[in-house]
């Protein structure tokens, strides 16, 4: 699923198989199985504001405490829509990592626990699916806010 590397001046980096949207300077790598929504998800975000940062792999590299997110440079400004192919897209990059969405794993509690995954050794939010209309809009909402520590 990724392939890590160790970058000169010891930073570390891995390509992940993803799609990642960003709201001002903060970025929500959304992961799941091929299929799951990534690519619908990332556009219906980008619809409400969201700018693309990387869409079917996401370069990821950890420097100075922080985890950046990139696209690769051959797909950068690019994401697909299946039934109509690829799109041009604004993109940016890199930008800080605050927060995994896991489209595998659906929501089950109305006010679910905090949640937590580690991304090259650091620490980051992690939303499970939520079959809702305003899955979107909650999870950009999050990236602007956060939401009220538990």
């Amino acid at each position: 699923m990724s392939d890590a590397a160790q970058r000169p001046g010891g930073s570390r980096s891995e390509i992940l198989h993803g799609t990642c949207v960003a709201i001002d300077d903060k970025a929500a790598l959304i992961l799941g199985p091929s299929g799951s929504g990534k690519s619908g998800l990332a556009l219906s975000m980008m619809a409400l504001g969201a700018t693309l940062v990387a869409d079917d792999r996401v370069v990821l590299e950890a420097r100075g405490g922080d985890v950046w997110a990139s696209p690769p440079d051959p797909i950068a400004g690019l994401i697909e829509m299946r039934g109509i192919g690829l799109l041009h897209a604004p993109f940016r990059a890199p930008v800080k990592l605050c927060l995994v969405v896991d489209l595998a794993s659906e929501e089950v509690d109305r006010l679910p626990p905090q949640r937590h995954v580690t991304v090259l050794d650091t620490e980051i939010d992690l939303l499970h699916r939520v079959d809702s209309p305003y899955f979107d809009a909650g999870v950009i909402h999050f990236l602007r806010f956060g939401r009220l520590e538990t």
